[in-house]
């Protein structure tokens, strides 16, 4: 299985020079990457928004090692937040943030990464959007659904992401089924041992499955990060048989991958959102979309030897 291998390159500087050096790598990371900065996107979001879709902003970077880099993340979200308040897109455009970006991983991180959050989270409510906490590695899960926690008691809004490959999930998703709730299932695309996670693709969609119909059954608001075909349809089935109407759950999709379904599904009447990425630290970011999908890595190696 390749996935594994490339997502241990993920964290390869020798990869990161290698793979950021080749000639064609800008042209295939702007097919999962639209720009670098707040400027570049600004058009995406428009023309997104005009065709019936929604989005949810990330600002790559994960691999901070000061406190000063988590500021600044913090700092380039506040931007974020800034030009979105110009374009009054409200919900239809929001923020997705990985707390390592936010210090989580450095000393006293779990408090860092909570001071860091909260004024994005506050700017984001006073524009009339939200902002959901994106899932990592599972050691971090535990400090991340704690901040989640501490969030809503000011922000009720505010979102996470559950993965199902995780044994843990089922009893995650549960919990966090309740009202007022908005939660992201996604299967999972960071490297984790055979004692915490499926590793078959079989199991990991049985698993994404029982999830997914947790939070339809639940009074929460789900959100269905998936591109896969089955896993769409199942969706709308256990979505019917909760009696839950188009706006009480949506799908999410990552950019650059099954736009003309993204179309289609907002076409139908369903929410779709698009998770669009930006910013100059795109490597980890790129690497798991590769991994996640043979398709990507086939389009990558096609794309390296044609203009080799």
């Amino acid at each position: 299985m390749l996935g594994p291998v490339i997502l241990a390159a993920s964290r390869s500087d020798r990869m990161r020079r290698l793979i950021s050096a080749a000639p064609v790598t800008k042209q295939v990371v702007d097919r999962f990457i639209p720009g670098e900065t707040v400027d570049d996107i600004v058009p995406i979001i428009q023309e997104l928004t005009s065709r019936g879709l929604e989005l949810t902003m990330d600002v790559v970077g994960e691999d901070i090692t000061t406190p000063e880099q988590a500021e600044a993340a913090r700092d380039a979200y506040l931007a974020l937040v800034d030009r979105l308040s110009a374009l009054e897109l409200g919900t239809r455009a929001e923020m997705s943030v990985k707390l390592s970006m936010f210090g989580q991983a450095l000393p006293g991180g779990h408090e860092l990464a909570l001071a860091n959050v909260r004024p994005v989270v506050e700017a984001a409510a006073a524009i009339g959007t939200t902002v959901t906490l994106d899932a990592e590695d599972h050691t971090t899960l535990d400090s991340m659904f704690a901040i989640h926690e501490e969030l809503r008691k000011d922000f009720p809004q505010t979102g996470c992401v559950i993965q199902a490959y995780l044994f843990r999930t089922e009893a995650d998703a549960r919990r966090l089924a309740a009202a007022g709730s908005r939660v992201r299932l996604v299967k999972g695309a960071y490297k984790e041992p055979a004692d915490v996670a499926y590793q078959q693709k079989h199991e990991i969609d049985k698993a994404y499955v029982r999830v997914l119909r947790i939070l339809m059954e639940g009074e929460g608001y789900p959100m269905v990060g998936s591109h896969d075909p089955r896993l769409i349809s199942i969706a709308q089935e256990l979505a019917r048989q909760a009696g839950r109407k188009p706006d009480e759950y949506e799908f999410q999709m990552l950019y650059g991958i099954r736009g003309d379904e993204h179309l289609r599904l907002a076409a139908e009447g369903h929410r779709m959102r698009v998770y669009t990425a930006y910013g100059t630290d795109w490597y980890g970011y790129f690497m798991r979309r590769l991994a996640e999908k043979p398709a990507n890595l086939r389009f990558f190696v096609r794309s390296m030897i044609s203009k080799g």
